[in-house]
Parts: structure tokens; sequence; C-alpha cells
């Protein structure tokens, strides 16, 4: 019988302007249906898994919509509600070279997602059937009642032996306060994890952990292990990433669990859609676990997934156990192509 993965969060809606242009140029405008939630459990439901989504859609045609993209990648519908009017959107501008992607969020606070409350959900029959549970920062950036229903959620499934995974995902235009606001939160939510996803500036910034190391690698040799033994947490992962002079993206994942750091290649390849890389790399560090790959494969296949998402339009991860796999082959300092 498969496992079940749920993502507890926000669906969105995409709206991609066309190429490389800026908001102000163009006059078209592409959408799709997207999320954290969505992205990781869509990638897990490619693997073999059975996927939910804890999340409330706007009952109208806009959530039928949304609702009928997300069936389409696989995902249940059955921890689905349905309440209000609205969903959040956000604009996505490609960058292209030195320029970064820029995402513009809108309509977020008025979402159905946002405006529901705990008791619009039934959370012992969701943590009851689950065997692992996904949460992210984007969500606990919102409102008093969706951090109250993340974080129970969160013990529930614990209590039922399920699996714990935490995003940090911080994103600064989304918290009013800042760093000062999210640190209580991103402290408890790290108390209750199993799995977290974070690098070095989560900890410095989100933390205020100070360390006099200088390179990325080694603030985060000095840091995630200190965080891991704080809160104990049995399992932290991440990423750094790097734009090139030619625009091609370079990835390497690390793993950091028993004690020990692992860390895959440093890959490099052409990138047609870079939003949802990080959720594909979760993706991949959550089927390791799960299937108890050694912790080599578990972030080979990670850093593959995540390179992988980049080569397909859209947020959500597309590809299979066996091109992942297939990828890893040509994990040797470059893609091979």
């Amino acid at each position: 019988m498969p496992k079940t993965i749920t993502a507890f969060g926000e669906v969105m809606m995409r709206m991609q302007v066309p190429g490389y242009e800026l908001l102000s140029q163009a006059n078209t405008l592409h959408y799709t249906f997207s999320g954290t939630g969505v992205n990781v459990v869509s990638a897990m439901t490619k693997l073999g898994y059975d996927g939910y989504v804890v999340t409330r859609l706007p009952d109208n045609p806009l959530g039928e919509a949304a609702l009928a993209f997300l069936q389409k990648l696989g995902i249940s519908r059955r921890y689905i509600g349905k309440s209000g009017k609205y969903m959040g959107l956000y604009f996505l501008e490609n960058g292209f070279g030195q320029r970064a992607s820029r995402v513009t969020y809108t309509n977020r606070l008025e979402s159905s997602f946002n405006t529901a409350s705990i008791a619009d959900y039934d959370l012992e029959e969701i943590a009851g059937n689950t065997d692992a549970v996904h949460f992210c920062g984007i969500a606990l950036s919102m409102t008093e009642d969706v951090r109250e229903t993340m974080k129970t959620l969160a013990r529930k499934v614990k209590d039922k032996g399920g699996l714990v995974c935490f995003d940090c995902n911080y994103r600064p235009s989304l918290w009013d306060g800042g760093y000062n606001a999210a640190k209580p939160h991103y402290e408890e939510m790290l108390s209750i994890a199993d799995i977290v996803m974070m690098n070095e500036k989560d900890a410095i910034y989100i933390l205020e952990m100070e360390t006099a190391a200088e390179s990325e690698e080694e603030q985060l040799k000095d840091l995630i292990p200190k965080i891991a033994e704080q809160f104990h947490i049995r399992t932290v992962a991440g990423t750094h990433r790097w734009i090139n002079s030619d625009n091609t993206h370079s990835l390497q994942g690390y793993l950091y669990k028993n004690a020990s750091f692992t860390f895959s290649e440093k890959i490099s390849f052409s990138v047609y859609d870079r939003i949802g890389a990080g959720d594909a790399y979760a993706s991949g560090i959550l089927h390791g676990e799960l299937a108890s790959f050694s912790p080599e494969k578990t972030v080979h296949f990670a850093a593959a997934s995540g390179m992988l998402a980049c080569t397909t339009a859209g947020d959500t991860p597309m590809a299979q156990e066996a091109e992942i796999l297939a990828a890893m082959q040509g994990m040797t300092g470059d893609i091979k192509r």
C-alpha cells in the first residue's frame, strides 16, 4: 500500500509574464495554479505516493478551475474545502542573467485559505491518515488562525507517529515585523519537525545565530549541527545555488543526519523555469527518508530532482523516479546531455 503524503498550505494562481518581459512591458499573462504544498505533493505522487493537500479554495468557478488542475496533478480532493470568494495571486517575471526573477504577491490575506479557521478542518482524521506531512514558512507568515492550524496539525501527526517536514521558506515581503516577528514561530515549528529544509542564512537571519566562519559552506558546517542538536531535528537539508555568467545555474545540495554532512556534486545546467526547484529538492529529500535511501543517494537524488524541475514549465515538478535516477548517472561535475 502506498505511503500517504499530506501538505498544509495555500493554493495560489500563478500569473506569468511571457518570456523574459517585465510586467511593465507585457500585455498578456499565462495562469496556472501552484503553491509549495501543491508542488511537493505533486512531486511525491510522481514517486508513487498518495498525495493530499489540506487547504481551502473559493466557492466559485475560480475554485473549480484550481481543483481540476490539482486533480490533474494526481492530488486528492479529500481535504480540500470550499468557502469564500478569493484566491491568492502572484505575478512572475522571469529573470535573465544577473537579473533575478521577481515575484509580486497580491490578494493574500483575503483568500479562502487565509480566512479559514481551525474548525474548518478535521485535523484528527487528517493526522490519522498521513505518513508524512509538509509545512512551509510561507503559510507560517500568514494569519494567526493559519499558524494555529499549522502547529496543531504538526503536533497531531507527530503524536500519531508520522513524520513532520518543515521548509523554512522565509519571504521578507510576507512578514510584518520582519525576522523578529518570524523567529518565535520558526522556533516552535523547528521544535516539532523531524525533517527541516534550511541553510546558514536562515540560521543567521531568522534565528539570530552568530558564526565566525566567512564562507557559506563553513557557516553551514558551523551552524546546522547546533540547530539539529538544539531542536532535536533528525535530518536537515538544503541547497546552495549560483547564477553563472553564461546564464546557466549551478546547484549543490547538502544533508545533515547522524551528526554528519553529505554533499552532492555541484551541478550546472540550463534553466527553463526556475520556480519550484526548491520544492522538487525537498520532495527528493522526503522520498529518500521515507524510502530509507543512504544519505549519499538521498542528497544526489534530491539535487537531480531540483535540476529536472528547472527543465519544465510551471512550478510543479513532473519527473518520475526513473527519470531522476537516470539524471543522477550524469551528475559528476556537470549534467549529462
